[in-house]
C-alpha cells in the first residue's frame, strides 16, 4: 500500500472518530436540555429550554439534613406544594418550576396576568411546586435558596406577590445571584411588608431547605420532562394540550370549558395568595 494511501486510510479514521465524538456530545447535551415548542410568536416566546428531570445524578436539594418544616398551608404530603387562588375553585392549575430556570421565567412573565385574573375570579386555584434541578445541573444553590425565601414568604402570607417579584428579576441561568441571601433580602424589599426580622431569619436559617428537597425528589420521581411542567386538572398543558399550543387565550379557553356547568369558588384565597 502507497504511503498516499495509508494516510488516507487514517484520515478516514481519524474523521470517523471525530464524527462519533460529536454525535456522543450531541446525545449528551440532548439529554441535558429540552427544547419545548413556541408559545407564542407575539409573545415573544420563540422557544423555551426545560431541564430535563434525570439528566443528572446530582439531586440539587439541601445538603442540610433535618425535619421537614412545611410552610403555612402548604399542601401534599408526597407531592408538596404552595396553594394559591380560592381552594374551591372547580379548576386546579399544577406548576413544577425552578427560580433558576429561564423557561419557568418564560412561562411566569407570559401567563402571570392571566392567572392571577382567573384565580381572582375563581375559576382557578394553582398549586407550586418547587424544584431545584438546576442547582444540580450546573451547580450551585440559587434554586434552593429562591425556593426557600419563596417558602418563608408564604410564612409571611406574601407568597405570590414575592413569587412573581423573583421571576421578574431572575439572573442568566449561569449566573447564581440567588444563591446569595443578600439578593434574595433586597428583592424581599419590593413586596410591602415582607422583610421582617422573622422573613429574614427564616431565609437566612434554611427553614424550609428540607421541604423544597422532599419536593424536588417528588419531581425527579415523577414522569415529567423538564421545568416548567404545567398541568391543568391533571392534564398537561404545556407546551401544548393536544392539538392547540398554549397562549392566555387557550388557558382561558380551557378553564371554561373544564368549569362547564360549575360555581366559581368564593372562599378566602389560601395562605400567601
Amino acid at each position: 500500500m502507497s504511503e498516499k494511501n495509508r494516510d488516507g486510510n487514517r484520515s478516514a479514521r481519524e474523521r470517523l472518530q471525530q464524527q462519533r465524538e460529536r454525535e456522543k456530545a450531541r446525545e449528551k447535551q440532548r439529554r441535558v436540555l429540552i427544547v419545548s415548542a413556541a408559545v407564542v410568536g407575539v409573545l415573544g416566546l420563540a422557544a423555551v429550554v426545560g431541564v430535563i428531570a434525570a439528566n443528572s445524578g446530582k439531586d440539587g436539594g439541601s445538603d442540610k439534613a433535618g425535619p421537614v418544616v412545611a410552610p403555612s398551608g402548604a399542601v401534599g404530603d408526597d407531592k408538596p406544594a404552595v396553594p394559591t387562588g380560592k381552594p374551591d375553585a372547580p379548576s386546579t392549575l399544577t406548576i413544577w418550576e425552578d427560580f433558576r430556570c429561564p423557561a419557568c421565567a418564560s412561562f411566569e412573565n407570559a401567563f402571570r396576568d392571566t392567572i392571577h385574573e382567573l384565580e381572582a375570579t375563581g375559576a382557578l386555584k394553582a398549586e407550586y411546586h418547587l424544584v431545584t434541578i438546576i442547582d444540580g445541573n450546573m451547580g450551585g444553590s440559587g434554586s434552593l435558596r429562591a425556593a426557600n425565601a419563596a417558602a418563608c414568604a408564604q410564612d409571611a402570607g406574601k407568597f405570590t406577590p414575592y413569587h412573581d417579584v423573583l421571576y421578574m428579576n431572575q439572573p442568566a441561568e449561569t449566573d447564581d445571584a440567588f444563591a446569595k441571601n443578600d439578593k434574595l433580602l433586597e428583592l424581599a424589599g419590593k413586596v410591602p411588608g415582607l422583610d421582617t426580622p422573622a422573613f429574614r431569619s427564616c431565609v437566612e436559617g434554611g427553614t424550609h431547605d428540607s421541604w423544597i428537597a422532599k419536593s424536588n425528589d417528588a419531581f425527579r420521581k415523577g414522569e415529567f420532562r423538564g421545568t416548567p411542567s404545567v398541568l391543568l386538572n391533571g392534564e398537561s398543558i404545556f407546551p401544548q394540550k393536544e392539538n392547540e399550543q398554549i397562549s392566555p387565550e387557550n388557558l382561558k379557553k380551557w378553564v371554561a370549558e373544564a368549569n362547564k356547568g360549575k360555581k366559581a369558588g368564593t372562599a378566602s384565597p389560601a395562605s400567601g395568595g
